[in-house]
């Protein structure tokens, strides 16, 4: 019985240490390590909760037939879900302390992050109007409304700190005259 716990114990603490220790993206941690352009691309960042973007697109037309109106309506609704954990990649600046980030093969589908003082400078998914109920964002060249719920979406990275100590020593031999 205690062998079999004493394994299980091992089991968990191996696939607990393989397990990304993800932490969110901050600006403390961006100017800390300065990081280039070239440097954030080979950075897997993830998203923190689900996001779902939604557009509604109405096409409509009229017809007047024995002097009545007749109005036909047509709507659909495009809808983007980005999952919890979604892998996501750092595609280019547009200006500084702003990310656009990717999580489909299409670089033209994207958003936008950056620090949000307000939430530990934390980088947030930003947009370019933010209301009581939601915001509009930018995405795949298309305006996309984002509910207010998702507004604390967060950039999210797999961070190890590691701490490396190399001790150069040598004994002195003496010195005799």
């Amino acid at each position: 019985m205690k062998h079999t716990i004493f394994s299980l114990l091992v089991f968990v603490l191996v696939l607990s240490s393989c397990s990304p220790n993800l932490v969110p993206f901050t600006q403390k941690m961006y100017q800390q390590n300065s990081w280039k352009e070239s440097e954030l691309r080979k950075i897997q960042f993830y998203l923190s909760e689900d996001i779902v973007l939604k557009r509604e697109a109405e096409e409509g037309y009229s017809t007047i037939k024995d002097g009545e109106i007749e109005v036909m309506e047509r709507g659909e609704l495009d809808q983007v879900i980005i999952r919890k954990g979604t892998p996501g990649v750092f595609l280019f600046s547009p200006k500084e302390e702003r990310f656009a980030i990717s999580f489909e093969p299409n670089d033209e589908r994207f958003l936008m992050f950056g620090p949000n003082p307000k939430q530990g400078n934390r980088y947030l998914i930003l947009a370019s109007e933010w209301e009581r109920r939601g915001g509009v964002v930018t995405y795949g060249g298309k305006s996309y409304r984002i509910d207010s719920r998702h507004a604390l979406a967060t950039l999210m990275v797999d961070f190890r700190k590691v701490r490396k100590t190399s001790i150069s020593s040598r004994i002195a031999t003496g010195r005799k005259i």
